[in-house]
Parts: C-alpha cells; structure tokens; sequence
C-alpha cells in the first residue's frame, strides 16, 4: 500500500524518498515505512531474500529482473500477477503486469525479505 502511495513519483537515480525513486529506494523506503529495514541496493536486497518459487509469490514480496544482461532490476509484488516499480529514466512509479511480453521475459525470481 505505500508503494502504491507513491504511484506518479518520478524515477530518479539513487532516489530514495517522496520527490524521486530508483527501484531499490521505491523498496527500502516503502518497507522502512511499514516498519521494517531492508538492503538499499538491488543487489543487497538480492542477497537478503529468501528465494520464493514464482507459484507462492505474495503480496510485498519482491521480484528481480535482468535488465541489460544483468540483475539489475526489483519490483514489489501486488498480487494478481501485478506489480508496482520505478522503471527508469523518464518514467514513473508505477503498476505493470509480470505477464507482460518485456517483463516476463527479464523476470529472474521473487524473494522474501528476512
């Protein structure tokens, strides 16, 4: 619900509050709000999830992509197969579906954070 909040922010590189996001500070900024302290980076947060197979998936957990040839992408999943993100440069926070021909393809796995 807090990153759902944050719907319209502007993507911003290393952004990690209200006026500007990257996709790690949309996570880390929407768990710290809700309580609980996660990674900042992407590939910190890889690191500090518990692996979920993509049929148990839940609410709040999140998902990582390859972008580019790499890991280099996270996402919080909503919950039928939908997920809100800050995407890049340009754009902004906002909900895309895990089915979609471009993410479906980039999806790597989900994770829990511990």
């Amino acid at each position: 619900a807090i990153a759902m909040d944050q719907l319209g922010v502007p993507y911003r590189y290393g952004g990690s509050g209200p006026r500007g996001f990257d996709c790690s500070g949309l996570v880390q900024y929407s768990y710290r709000q809700a309580g609980k302290t996660v990674p900042r980076t992407t590939s910190a947060l890889w690191d500090h999830a518990q692996p979920v197979d993509q049929r148990h998936i839940r609410a709040g957990d999140l998902l990582f992509f390859n972008i580019a040839g790499k890991m280099s992408h996270v996402g919080l999943y909503l919950g039928n197969g939908r997920f809100v993100h800050a995407p890049s440069t340009g754009r902004v926070v906002s909900v895309e579906s895990l089915s979609s021909a471009f993410y479906s393809r980039a999806f790597i796995r989900a994770g829990r954070p511990q």
